[in-house]
């Protein structure tokens, strides 16, 4: 069975319309969610890009689902802010709360100032900080001095548990890596084969916890209407890394996917106006192993997107809670 949760878009939705949402969906009978971390949008079409840790202790108040949010630590954040950010809402919601840890992209982190680091810099600088926030979850006082500096610093609210830190991974040799460290591990849609690989990269070297898999989908009643919003809303997200790594702007993403045509969209969203077809989808990924899945769907408005699901989708579903 596995936990079927609802992706808290903030690029795309004001945070009160997201907190509605989430209230929504677990009405509907979704057990879980998360949200993304963003101080930028992928696309100006977009057009938001709420502060997720201020919208994460309301949505955790609001409801009684778990949830999750990813994260980049080491440049827009001190790893010791996001350990604190973690141990709060860990010691308010126990049980309730993970993060998932990866090493950013650009159009978040380049308003600091600082230069964006090649990817195995910043690698080693996200797995710096997951030594950090570790050992100060567990209460000790931490200096570092490397890649992030941290000087004397120390948890004074602690969780009786330490949330879980999950690695976000989208190729194998990242899923690798994060079985070294992660609690657990999250990913984004491939080849069914490339999923399976990616699993196997993190369990076969000593990966332990859930691994999870965030969905994008478009759903309309009107099938060329449920294209129509992919295309609108997230045309920006159809490139490979390390563009959407290391594109600065959401400008630059849009005048890069000027181009790019509808039916390219299937490529990165599961789109239909059928039901039953999305559950065949969600099926066929739970097949694979995944313990979580959590649904992102693209559009700006979400009620009817819930609803359905709700209503037609999760029913046929092995639908567990966390």
């Amino acid at each position: 069975m596995t936990v079927y949760g609802f992706h808290a878009s903030h690029e795309q939705v004001p945070p009160a319309d997201l907190l509605k949402a989430v209230v929504r969906a677990e009405q509907a009978g979704f057990t879980a969610a998360m949200c993304s971390d963003h101080f930028s949008p992928w696309s100006t079409r977009q057009g938001e890009s709420g502060f997720a840790w201020s919208w994460l202790g309301a949505a955790l108040q609001a409801t009684e689902l778990s949830f999750g949010v990813v994260n980049a630590p080491g440049q827009r954040y001190h790893p010791a802010i996001i350990a604190q950010a973690i141990g709060t809402l860990g010691s308010m919601y126990p049980g309730r709360f993970w993060a998932a840890l990866g090493t950013g992209e650009a159009s978040n982190e380049h308003i600091t100032g600082d230069g964006w680091p090649r990817k195995a810099v910043r690698q080693q600088r996200l797995e710096e900080s997951v030594e950090v926030i570790r050992k100060l979850l567990q209460g000790e006082e931490v200096s570092h001095d490397g890649l992030v500096t941290v000087d004397r610093a120390r948890l004074w609210t602690l969780p009786d548990e330490p949330p879980a830190l999950l690695g976000a991974a989208v190729s194998t040799a990242t899923a690798e890596r994060c079985a070294r460290w992660a609690d657990g591990m999250i990913t984004i849609p491939a080849e069914e084969d490339q999923l399976r690989r990616m699993i196997s990269a993190y369990r076969d070297n000593g990966g332990r916890g859930k691994v999870c898999l965030q969905v994008h989908v478009s759903y309309h009643p009107d099938e060329a209407e449920a294209t129509r919003i992919a295309h609108e809303q997230w045309r920006t997200n159809v490139f490979s890394p390390p563009f959407c790594w290391d594109t600065e702007t959401a400008e630059a993403f849009d005048q890069a996917a000027e181009h790019v045509q509808p039916e390219a969209m299937h490529q990165a969203v599961r789109i239909s106006s059928d039901p039953a077809q999305h559950a065949d989808w969600l099926n066929s990924y739970a097949g694979l192993g995944f313990d979580a899945i959590y649904l992102h769907h693209v559009g700006q408005e979400q009620s009817e997107f819930i609803d359905v699901f709700g209503d037609k989708v999760l029913p046929q579903l092995e639908v567990t809670r966390p």
